[in-house]
């Protein structure tokens, strides 16, 4: 196992960092993200329970925690947000996320936290119009790119504009154990990892198809998800061609889908 942090990017004053074998047990395997520029901090979701006291310690490494200004959010599941009483507590860190998850995410942090002369948790959102924003960290720039609908209604994808990597979330997540973060050297035989995922999680092709149009006109250096094994050059381009062509989610219901096991239906009538 690597159990420690692999270098997606570095000069003088920027680095991106990747944490990929962090979550233990029966959780799914998950990468976490560092972005520290002169100093300054961000964490790109950073996960739940799993992850907190192992990612909390690999990134003391790298920058001091009262240092973490930012904690992005790309969407609400678990595996993203879910550690985020805990991140509201050791850092100053506002949360970065999409509006229509800002009014949902209070429902993680315990009541006593939030109670009279507690946190306040208004103060520390900062919640995202459907089109995204530029957040300033350090003296480097961070946009959040509108990726909704892949696969969560309200979804942002992170763009590093120093090191020019697009963190991509759920989008090109390959179910793998973590031990080899390599980028992806063989397209065809990297799909079976994934092609389920896809087909199942993200909403429709056209939603693939307009963010792949997206992804071509930014002059992506390397795309990295949240799951699995990251993609440049080559691979970054056949991994284009093939979600701008994939049918998925909606593209593939029938009337089948919405039909309930025969015996279940009888014992309702």
């Amino acid at each position: 196992m690597i159990n420690h942090a692999i270098t997606l990017y570095e000069d003088d004053y920027h680095k991106c960092l990747m944490f990929s074998d962090l979550v233990k047990g029966s959780g799914i395997q998950a990468n976490q993200f560092m972005i520290v520029d002169r100093g300054r901090a961000a964490m790109i979701d950073p996960g739940g329970d799993l992850t907190f006291a192992s990612l909390s310690i690999a990134i003391a490494k790298q920058a001091s925690l009262d240092n973490v200004d930012f904690i992005f959010a790309s969407h609400q599941d678990p595996d993203i947000i879910a550690s985020l009483p805990k991140w509201i507590i050791k850092t100053p860190a506002k949360v970065v996320t999409s509006k229509l998850w800002s009014r949902f995410l209070p429902h993680l942090v315990p009541g006593y936290l939030t109670g009279q002369d507690g946190l306040n948790l208004d103060e520390r959102m900062i919640a995202l119009d459907d089109q995204g924003d530029v957040i300033n960290l350090g003296q480097s720039k961070i946009v959040a790119v509108p990726a909704h609908f892949l696969h969560s209604v309200g979804n942002f994808q992170f763009f590093d504009m120093t090191s020019r990597i697009l963190f991509s979330g759920d989008m090109g997540a390959s179910l793998v154990d973590g031990s080899d973060m390599e980028p992806v050297e063989d397209f065809d035989s990297h799909v079976q990892s994934m092609a389920g995922f896809h087909r199942r999680y993200m909403t429709s092709n056209r939603a693939c198809r307009i963010w792949a149009r997206m992804v071509r006109e930014m002059k992506v250096s390397m795309i990295v998800p949240q799951h699995g094994r990251p993609f440049k050059g080559e691979q970054m381009q056949q991994f284009l061609d093939w979600i701008e062509n994939l049918e998925c989610g909606v593209d593939l219901l029938t009337e089948q889908s919405y039909r309930p096991v025969y015996n279940v239906l009888q014992q309702a009538i």
